[in-house]
């Protein structure tokens, strides 16, 4: 039996997630949140009922930033903040990396880019399900603190965490 040896790993690459990108982002969304679907035994959450027209939409909102990690010509990942604008903080939602290269530091790469051109001093929150202990931990990395619990709009027990720019 021969081997052959393992490819030098492809960067990647972040750049502004475009409507242009939806039906992609949301193809890497949906098997992303899917096994927090299963987790909370729904298949309802707003991550998972988002549909393409949904998603386009919000990034063409002139409140709403997105980003997308690429892998070659793959997208692999991809967050947005929304309500840039205005009074109020601004909320980071729909951070998803494709599962077989989840914990390759993708999500991290998104979360810098996210936070990256927020003014000091300038809130963000974001909710996360309470059994998510992996997305907890990572948002706990990047400043994230628990703020409260609620439940969500499919009963599912969710975390609200907020962060303060640098």
């Amino acid at each position: 039996m021969t081997s052959v040896p393992d490819a030098e790993p492809v960067p990647v690459v972040v750049d502004r997630l475009g409507p242009d990108h939806a039906g992609e982002a949301l193809t890497v969304q949906y098997a992303a949140f899917l096994s927090e679907g299963r987790l909370y035994d729904t298949f309802a959450i707003p991550p998972l009922v988002e549909t393409p027209a949904d998603l386009a939409a919000d990034l063409v909102h002139p409140g709403t930033l997105g980003w997308a990690a690429w892998v070659g010509t793959r997208l692999a990942g991809s967050v947005r903040l929304r309500a840039l604008e205005g009074p109020g903080p601004a909320v980071l939602g729909r951070a998803a990396v494709a599962p077989d290269l989840q914990g390759r530091g993708i999500g991290s790469l998104l979360l810098r880019a996210a936070h990256a051109d927020l003014a000091p001093g300038t809130e963000t929150v974001l909710v996360t399900g309470e059994r998510s202990t992996g997305n907890l931990a990572l948002y706990g990395r990047f400043g994230y603190v628990e703020v409260g619990r609620e439940r969500d709009t499919a009963g599912v027990a969710v975390v609200r965490m907020r962060r303060v720019a640098p």
